[in-house]
């Protein structure tokens, strides 16, 4: 892959990745529930998600998604549901527990699960992928070229969450962030709603 189509591409994903959303909304309520360490493991989570929709993109199945569309609008719902429950627990927590830090192993693997299904559950990666990625794809390519695809979208998504998680874990922001964590978990809990709602009602209309 020539170098400037690379960065043509590279700065394609970092847009998708800075763009907010609710994945930028789940790396900061783990990072807030359990420092640093869980709000990392949700953004590479999440890179894992991105890159299995990059994978479907480059090897042409990204096609299929959007061929079938009892297949897409059944992937969109599942996501809109998983949006709207993290939306409630951020909506149920109290404040006492929005304040505690909980570095424990079980919260890891929660923060590895959000990271992964908030990706997997988002059409807008499908869209975005099919839209753009495929753009880059060629029916020559080597399966190289396509794993060049697949790698970049991953390391520049984890990469942009893990500087996200580490500047929110910092030693002087957490503690303000976790101070007023009961009110940002309110506005994290009404973004995901809304975010499920406008989903729901895309898919509807």
């Amino acid at each position: 892959m020539p170098l400037t189509l690379w960065m043509s591409l590279a700065a394609i994903c970092a847009m998708g990745a800075m763009s907010p959303g609710p994945s930028l909304a789940v790396v900061l309520r783990h990072t807030l529930g359990g420092g640093r360490l869980p709000g990392v493991i949700t953004g590479v989570s999440h890179a894992f998600g991105v890159g299995f929709y990059a994978l479907l993109t480059v090897w042409g199945l990204g096609e299929l998604i959007e061929r079938t569309p009892l297949l897409f609008r059944a992937i969109t719902w599942c996501g809109a549901l998983y949006l709207a429950w993290l939306g409630v627990k951020a909506l149920r927590a109290s404040k006492a527990n929005a304040l505690e830090a909980h570095p424990a192993r079980a919260n890891r693997w929660q923060a590895a699960r959000d990271g992964m299904l908030v990706a997997l559950g988002n059409p807008k990666l499908i869209v975005f992928f099919i839209a753009l990625l495929s753009q880059f794809v060629t029916p020559g390519m080597s399966d190289m070229a396509r794993l060049i695809i697949v790698l970049t979208a991953m390391v520049i998504d984890g990469g942009w969450y893990t500087l996200v998680a580490v500047g929110l874990s910092h030693s002087r922001v957490l503690p303000w962030l976790q101070t007023h964590a009961h009110w940002i978990n309110r506005a994290t809990g009404v973004m995901l709603l809304l975010v499920a709602a406008r989903i729901v009602w895309a898919t509807t209309s």
